[in-house]
């Protein structure tokens, strides 16, 4: 009788050919195993100086593994997980030449050198392994030096590698009760990489409000709303340098309008006249506009603001939405006025010779004391806030420490002819006989004059001499003797004329 194949029968068969077919395949692929060996490291911290060669920054990592049922054609690489330490998109890394003193491979022990990506986005969670470029087999992960049977660890590349700003280089800003403001990390050229970190957006940071860290805030930039000192660090896990930070940033809640801001001088108020300038600062806000007397100061927008002008000054300043405007009377020491009118600093001021000019001042300091000056010589006696001047030169006026000049010459000269040349002369400041006056036949441009004093230097030589601004024009101390010099005048076309000088008191 005959039989018919039972279904059964037929799969049971098709089963075992299938297994005749793919059994050896399977026991080829079972043989070959990638058996990664303890890393040498516990970290990849690269981006840092190179330690043999300055000229470049260290990247450079090694991993051995060994191989089992390879054919000896097959080429390897080492992969870096996603962030995460996980597989499923992987990091590719950079294959370098071998390193020296680095073992050479067999058959069944490899060494892999490589670098990571400049641009890796720094983890502590990474982990590595080796991948067959050939078959696509993948080995596990490999151990971290160090622990017993660890697979992750800190990866990072340090793109930038030195100090940095916050908040536009600004030591201080303020916002708003109520409301905020973003510290950002400072970028003042986008196209120079080497000018910011933010330039890296694969990089991350650790923010810090009184010297505590802020969980959870990694970006470039945060928003605060509570007052404290604030910074930025680089993060780059266990190899974070604490020089790579941010200047300190004092932030503070203000109520705009609600007053407490100031306007200081830094040479006080009242300030000295004499001074360069004086440094005007308001408190610290956001933004600022100067005026004087009620009118804006164009283009003052800074904190300080320099002058050396008396005046009423105030500052609009700007919290983040909210202002508030801060102001002082700035005054100067004092001034000076001669005959009722105020002179400035420096100022010239003529008057007749022989009359009396009157020059009083005005001072902001209590209880001020005085000291005139002539030609930068104490005037014996002059110490009270008004001077009776008769005599042309550079007067000044020392009112409690603080120094205002001005020059007082004479409109009209009158002829100051003599018969005869001196021989006496008493530079005392009070106005009489203080220079050496001679006939005006040898005041002018054709005479050669000559002051040699007793040893025969010459201490004053001239072919134009001015009776007015005449011989000596300078202090000359003597005490217990009075000194003797010499003259010699020679005319255009004359004989010289010679003589002796004594100084009195």
């Amino acid at each position: 009788m005959n039989r018919k194949t039972t279904f059964l029968f037929s799969f049971n068969s098709f089963l075992f050919f299938l297994m005749l077919v793919l059994l050896p395949s399977m026991a080829i692929l079972s043989a070959q195993t990638i058996t990664p060996q303890k890393l040498p490291f516990y970290s990849i911290c690269a981006g840092g100086p190179h330690p043999t060669d300055p000229n470049k920054v260290f990247n450079e990592y090694q991993a051995q593994f060994k191989l089992t049922g390879f054919n000896g054609n097959e080429t390897f690489v080492v992969e870096l997980s996603n962030p995460s330490g996980v597989f499923t998109t992987t990091t590719a890394t950079i294959p370098l030449e071998p390193l020296a003193g680095t073992p050479p491979d067999t058959s069944t022990d490899k060494t892999l050198t490589f670098a990571v990506p400049t641009d890796l986005i720094g983890s502590d969670k990474y982990q590595l392994r080796v991948k067959c470029t050939t078959t696509g087999q993948t080995s596990s992960s490999f151990t971290i030096f160090g622990t017993p049977s660890d697979k992750s660890l800190p990866a990072y590349f340090k793109a930038y590698n030195k100090s940095f700003y916050i908040a536009d280089k600004k030591s201080s800003i303020n916002f708003c009760s109520g409301g905020s403001v973003v510290l950002a990390v400072y970028n003042p050229t986008p196209a120079d990489p080497g000018s910011s970190p933010a330039n890296f957006s694969q990089l991350k940071y650790n923010w810090y409000k009184n010297d505590v860290l802020i969980p959870g805030q990694t970006g470039s930039s945060i928003v605060v709303n509570t007052s404290g000192s604030y910074y930025a660090e680089l993060n780059y896990g266990p190899c974070t340098d604490e020089n790579f930070r941010s200047q300190g940033v004092t932030v503070t809640s203000s109520s705009g309008g609600a007053g407490g801001v100031s306007i200081t001088s830094s040479l006080g108020n009242p300030f000295c006249l004499d001074s360069d300038m004086t440094t005007l600062t308001a408190s610290a806000g956001n933004t600022y506009i100067w005026s004087k007397d009620g009118s804006i100061i164009p283009n003052a927008t800074s904190q300080t603001y320099q002058t050396n002008i008396a005046g009423v000054y105030s500052c609009t300043i700007d919290f983040g939405g909210c202002n508030d405007t801060a102001t002082i009377d700035l005054k100067s020491a004092g001034s000076v006025s001669a005959n009722g009118n105020v002179i400035a600093e420096g100022e010239t001021v003529s008057i007749e010779q022989g009359e009396t000019l009157n020059v009083t001042t005005t001072s902001t300091f209590s209880n001020p004391t005085y000291q005139w000056y002539l030609n930068n010589n104490a005037i014996n006696g002059a110490t009270q806030s008004s001077l009776d001047i008769t005599v042309s030169g550079n007067y000044k006026v020392n009112i409690s420490g603080c120094e205002m000049s001005f020059k007082v010459n004479y409109s009209t000269v009158i002829d100051y002819n003599v018969p005869k040349i001196p021989n006496v002369v008493s530079p005392n400041n009070d106005g009489q006989n203080d220079t050496w006056i001679i006939p005006d036949v040898y005041n002018n441009t054709n005479t050669h004059v000559a002051i040699l004093s007793s040893l025969g230097e010459i201490v004053f030589e001239t072919d134009n001499y001015d009776n007015y601004n005449g011989w000596p024009q300078a202090t000359i101390e003597f005490k217990n003797f009075n000194p003797v010099f010499y003259y010699i005048i020679t005319p255009n076309g004359d004989s010289a004329k010679k003589g002796s000088i004594t100084l009195l008191k």
